[in-house]
This record gives C-alpha cells, sequence and structure tokens, in this order.
C-alpha cells in the first residue's frame, strides 16, 4: 500500500479526512461534546495532528472550557508554529476571556502569515477597538471591507496545500488568476506551491514580481521573492527585496533577517554580522537570529563566537536541531557530554518536527564518532539518512538516463565538428566531482594564490544547461537540443555565464572558481562555451567520498546521498561519465586525488597551478593561513594545516559498507595501491 510522507497510508489519510469531516458536521450541529470525542479519539493515533489538536480546541470553546482550550492550542503552536489558523485561535481564546492585550500579538502575527483571511482583519480589528486604538481599527476594519471575494478562492487553494492535495491547488490558484488576473493572493501562494515542489521557479519569480508590483506593501511576497532569489544565487537582487519592505516597515524582523543573510551571501560578512547584531539589540535574543549570526561567524572563521551564538540559539529553544548540526557541521568541534544527553533527550520529544529529528541525529552521528563510538554513529547517521530520504525526491532512473543521453550528444566527433566557437575568456577554474571528495581543499589553495579569486559554488552553467531547449514545442530538450544550436549561441552562453558569475566577484583577480560539485555531468558543454576554462576533477577513495557525503546533510540539493544503494550507484555514474569527460577531451581534465593531496601537499600544489597555467606561489601550501569566506560544510578544516586523519576513515565503519564495497570494486582496485591503502 502507497505510504506518504510522516509514514500514512492514502486509507489513513482518508480516514482522517472523514473524521475531520464528521467533526466539523458536529459543530456546525451544535454537538460539541461529539465532536471532541471524534478529536480526542483520532489524537490517540494522530497525537501531533495540529488540524486535530484545533478542532478539538473549538470542541472545547464551544463548551465554554476556554482554558482548556488555550493549552491545546499552544501545544499545537509548538508543533506548527507559522501555522496562521492557530495564531488566530489563540487570539480568538484570548479575547473571548477579555486578556486582549495578550490577543493582539496572536491576531496581528495571524495577518502576517496569511492576510488573505477577511475573518482575521475583523477579528483583529475589535480586538484593537476593544483596547481604545480606535483609528488602527478602523483602518483594520476597513482592510476587513476592502477583502475582494476572490481571496476566498485562494484560501481554498491554501487548504489544498495544507492537506497535501498540490495538484488541486495549483488549479484553485489557477482558477483565481483567470477569474480576477490582479488577485495578488493566488499570485503568492501558487508561487509557494511551486517553490515547494521546486518547479517552475522562474514563474514562482515572475508571479511574485507581478504581486509586488500590485501591491508595494505585500510583505509576505517580498519575503517570498527575496528567499526565491537567494536560493537562485542572487543575493544582491535578494537585498533590494527585502530593503522594500524595511521602506515602508523599518522594524520588521523579518526582513532584517533576511537581509542579514543576503549581505553573507553576497560576501560582504561585515554587512550580514552589523544587521544581525543591529536586531538582536533591538529585539532581543530570537534562537533563529542566533543561529544566523552564527552561521556567518563561522564562513568568517570565528569558531568561538559561532559556537557562543549557536549555544545560546540551543538555549532559548531546546528543540532546534539545525542549531545542533550547525554546531556539529564545524567539523573540528567536539560536543559536550551535556548536549549529547540534551540531544539524546530531545529525540524523545513527542513534539519534535521531523526537520529538527533529522538535524540531531546527524549531530549525534557527529558527536558518537568523535568518541569513537563508531556502532552508535553508524545507527544515528543511518536513522537520520533514511527519514531525510523520505522527505526529498530523487530519481535514479531520470538520472542514468540523462547521463547516457550526454555521452550520446558530447562524443568525440560532436565536440571537434562544433569547436572553437564558445567565448574564449580563461577566467574560469571549474572544480568538480563529489561532494565531501577534497573540492574545499582545491579551492582554498587556489583561492590563495594571488591571481585567483575564489567565489562560491556557482548554479549558472546548470541553469544555462536547463535553459537550452526549454521552450521547444517539440519536447526536445538539453542536452539533445545542443545538437542545434549554432557557432553564434554557443559564443552567447559563455558571455551569460561570465555575466552571471560577476555578480559574485568581489575583486579584480585575472582568474576565479566556480566549486559546484555537480557541474561534472556538464562539461561538454561547458567545453563548447568556454574552452580556455580549466577544469579540476576532486577526487577521494570511493568508500570516503560516500561515506562523506552520507554523514551530512545538505542544505539543498544532493539528494542521492541520503539512501545507500542510490550513493553507489551514483558514484558509479559518476565515475562513467568523468570517464568518458577523459575520453573525449584528453588533457582538458586535471584529476586531484584528495589523498594524494594529503601525502604530498607541495607536489600536488604545483600540478594544480600548472594546470592553470599559475606560477608557483608559497601562499598555496600555506593555504589555511588564507582569510576569506568559506560557507561550504569544509569551511572550518580548510582552515587548518593537513591532516591525516580523514584518511582511510571508511575503515572504522567497515562492517557497515558492504554493499558500497561490492558496488564499486572495479573502480576500487584500478585506483593506485597508495590511495587503496591510505589510512591503513
Amino acid at each position: 500500500m502507497r505510504k506518504f510522507e510522516g509514514g500514512t497510508t492514502m486509507n489513513e489519510q482518508h480516514s482522517m479526512a472523514q473524521t475531520s469531516a464528521r467533526v466539523v458536521e458536529a459543530l456546525k450541529a451544535g454537538r460539541a461534546q461529539d465532536a471532541e470525542t471524534l478529536c480526542r479519539q483520532m489524537l490517540v493515533e494522530e497525537p501531533s495532528s495540529p488540524p486535530f489538536l484545533r478542532l478539538l480546541s473549538h470542541a472545547l470553546m464551544k463548551q465554554s472550557r476556554l482554558s482548556e482550550a488555550e493549552d491545546q492550542l499552544f501545544f499545537a503552536l509548538k508543533i506548527a508554529p507559522d501555522f496562521p489558523p492557530l495564531h488566530e485561535d489563540i487570539g480568538s481564546v484570548l479575547a473571548m476571556q477579555d486578556r486582549f492585550e495578550e490577543a493582539l500579538p496572536f491576531l496581528e502575527k495571524a495577518v502576517r502569515l496569511d492576510p488573505s483571511k477577511p475573518l482575521t482583519h475583523k477579528k483583529l480589528g475589535q480586538v484593537l477597538a476593544a483596547l481604545g486604538r480606535g483609528k488602527e481599527a478602523d483602518q483594520t476594519f476597513q482592510d476587513f471591507f476592502d477583502k475582494d471575494p476572490d481571496r476566498e478562492q485562494a484560501a481554498v487553494g491554501l487548504e489544498h496545500i495544507r492537506a497535501g492535495r498540490l495538484d488541486e491547488a495549483e488549479k484553485t490558484f489557477k482558477q483565481a488568476l483567470r477569474k480576477s488576473p490582479k488577485n495578488v493572493d493566488a499570485m503568492r501562494l501558487l508561487a509557494v506551491l511551486y517553490k515547494q515542489q521546486d518547479k517552475k521557479l522562474s514563474d514562482a519569480e515572475a508571479l511574485l514580481r507581478r504581486a509586488v508590483e500590485i501591491a508595494p506593501d505585500f510583505t509576505a511576497a517580498w519575503l517570498n521573492l527575496g528567499g526565491i532569489l537567494q536560493e537562485n544565487m542572487r543575493p544582491a537582487d535578494a537585498i533590494g527585496c527585502y530593503q522594500s519592505i524595511l521602506n515602508y516597515d523599518a522594524e520588521n524582523t523579518d526582513a532584517h533577517a533576511g537581509l542579514a543573510s543576503a549581505y553573507a551571501a553576497s560576501g560582504d560578512p561585515d554587512k550580514a554580522l552589523a544587521t544581525y547584531e543591529a536586531i538582536m539589540s533591538s529585539k532581543g535574543n530570537i534562537a533563529g537570529i542566533q543561529m544566523g549570526y552564527g552561521h556567518v561567524l563561522k564562513t568568517t572563521g570565528n569558531q568561538p563566537g559561532a559556537l557562543r551564538a549557536y549555544r545560546e540559539a540551543v538555549r532559548l529553544k531546546p528543540e532546534f536541531g539545525e542549531v545542533y548540526w550547525s554546531m556539529a557541521n564545524l567539523k573540528i568541534f567536539q560536543f559536550e557530554d551535556e548536549e549529547v544527553r540534551s540531544m539524546e533527550a530531545q529525540l524523545k520529544n513527542p513534539d519534535l518536527s521531523d526537520p529538527a529529528h533529522i538535524h540531531i541525529r546527524f549531530a549525534l552521528g557527529k558527536a558518537y564518532e568523535d568518541q569513537k563510538d563508531y556502532a552508535n554513529a553508524w545507527e544515528h547517521y543511518d536513522a537520520g539518512n533514511q527519514k531525510q530520504r523520505r522527505l526529498v525526491s530523487h530519481d535514479p532512473l531520470e538520472m542514468e538516463q540523462m547521463h547516457q543521453q550526454l555521452i550520446d550528444v558530447f562524443g568525440e566527433d560532436f565536440l571537434q565538428a562544433h569547436g572553437g566557437n564558445g567565448n574564449e575568456a580563461p577566467d574560469p577554474i571549474f572544480i568538480v566531482g563529489l561532494p565531501r571528495s577534497g573540492s574545499t581543499l582545491v579551492e582554498q589553495i587556489l583561492a590563495s594564490h594571488s591571481q585567483v579569486e575564489g567565489t562560491s559554488e556557482l548554479p549558472h552553467l546548470g541553469r544555462i544547461a536547463a535553459s537550452i531547449g526549454k521552450y521547444r514545442i517539440d519536447g526536445i530538450h538539453y542536452p539533445r537540443a545542443a545538437q542545434d544550436l549554432r557557432a553564434v549561441d554557443w559564443t552567447a552562453y559563455g558571455k551569460e555565464y561570465l555575466d552571471a558569475a560577476a555578480n559574485h566577484r568581489m575583486t579584480d583577480r585575472a582568474f576565479f572558481t566556480d566549486k559546484l560539485p555537480n557541474n561534472f555531468a556538464h562539461l561538454g558543454l561547458l567545453h563548447m562555451i568556454l574552452p580556455n576554462a580549466k577544469i579540476i576533477n576532486a577526487r577521494r577513495h570511493p568508500l570516503d567520498s560516500c561515506l562523506g557525503g552520507y554523514k551530512q546533510l545538505f542544505a539543498k540539493g544532493q539528494n542521492f546521498t541520503y539512501d545507500m544503494f542510490e550513493l553507489g550507484e551514483y558514484y558509479r555514474e559518476y565515475d562513467k561519465l568523468m570517464k568518458h569527460w577523459h575520453s573525449v577531451m584528453p588533457g582538458k581534465i586535471l584529476d586531484v586525488h584528495y589523498e594524494d593531496t594529503v601525502l604530498d601537499l607541495e607536489g600536488q600544489v604545483g600540478r594544480i597551478l600548472e594546470h592553470c597555467g599559475l606560477p608557483f606561489e608559497e601562499a598555496c601550501v600555506q593555504f589555511h593561513e588564507t582569510k576569506r569566506a568559506v560557507q561550504t560544510a569544509s569551511s572550518e578544516q580548510v582552515r587548518q594545516p593537513i591532516y591525516k586523519g580523514g584518511l582511510g576513515k571508511w575503515r572504522c565503519y567497515e562492517d557497515q559498507l558492504s554493499l558500497w564495497k561490492d558496488a564499486l570494486a572495479p573502480v576500487i582496485e584500478a585506483l593506485p595501491a597508495h590511495i587503496q591503502n591510505a589510512g591503513r
């Protein structure tokens, strides 16, 4: 039987929907006790269900048991802190007890989270009036009366999203926009839906831009737009979004936090730190702000400061799993015993969300690994991966088909027939490979050179690939669509990449790095559009590479790493594709083994610089002394001198790795003996 997220089956979801309908029917009929009984029965099976906790509170309110209703709502809020109806209901139950001052912030937040509900505006106006704030009440009532009837259709779509009926939600929002093309709520919610599904992101951006054009003070749309732009590596544009909010709402904490995060992503950590410190000065301690502050301190190399911020965030919010993982992700950091006990205790917390559970599992894996308790460490890593895999999407068959198409299209004959047409700029140095295989170390070596700027993991090559043939009506897309490109197109795409990458450059150095590992799939395209770009393939013993990926909880992407079988298959696909690129572009790609770099740093530095056409500089050997912001998981490791402790780490987990050992045996056996034996 098909399973859904959280482990519920289709039948179970249908049963929950039927019970919910019966509860609503009982409430409408005035049978509050029957509704209460149904809710409590369902909560035995689903104790952390915000919808049923909310329905239970309604049943209790109908019986004038207001304090009990209040308790249920605050419990539900711990599970779903950003669920607008909970804020509205808490405001209502407090107002029903004449606790208007306490009710006000909850109703205000309900409006901020979901401004589409006329009734919420009405309730807010009533509370403001009760507090004697007549002018504000009048404005709020005006908002209520001005609500477009079409907003109700957007609200219906929102309910579809919350119930997991995503196709129905999309249809509803589109119907609303056909009926009223200026329905900004439908625009925003459709964009949010696209973002949640990680599809049609350009359409999502267009919808949000249209919404804020129509309603320049639409805070939620500006925040959503800023978030999408940041994820698409356009921090400068995101900064503009947050500043647009602050122009008319100077105290908006979410906008200040977004601005700080965007400053950090744009390579301006000083502004990011100053913005976070200003928020803390005016708003006091907020767990999420402390975490963001810690992230920026980490990228600048201030590990003690980052730890203080992370620990303060945990003190404010003990169930904040993401912070525990952020601490673990410092890599060279070790948890204190009390922190390990606290994480173990949180795993027993029935209110712990799935993301928090996953973050804590990965953090505990790191904690027990540092204690050399590898069996316990593996148990946590494995549990975290299995839970995370259920929350992400990865289609191995689709990936294999894409890789085969790349091999078929970008063959030797095609490259020779169409070569020499791209942009001739020699500026970029691409560092590719698999995650946790030493790419950050190679980047740090190069960024220590006086002629090289280290940028980041840039998404632009992949975006260019995805755009080729995107709008063809015959259904032929990349990579097959590349066969129809003209000489002028290859040159134009090269310029497009360079223009996009320029937004991430902060210096006038001659060369820059792009270390997005996944670019290994697009090296044929890269060679066509930027024939003079340099390419370095960061490699590592396959078992250490797979293990490193399996121990890492990635902020975004790399969804193939959360299942052992899929990860092993992905490595085989990577190896096959890299062999193809070496075959059709001999001498173009330099393989740099992590093991060789650790065992012979100066020799490998020489190879890397020679491949890039750069003179030798001692600073590249002393890479750990280079001061620069590093945002990847290895940020703290590359600030330390070379150490051999990471070689052959897989041997600590050898009993659990038989699947990879069998699947990758041909690749391992082809390695030089000193790499096979590294770490013995």
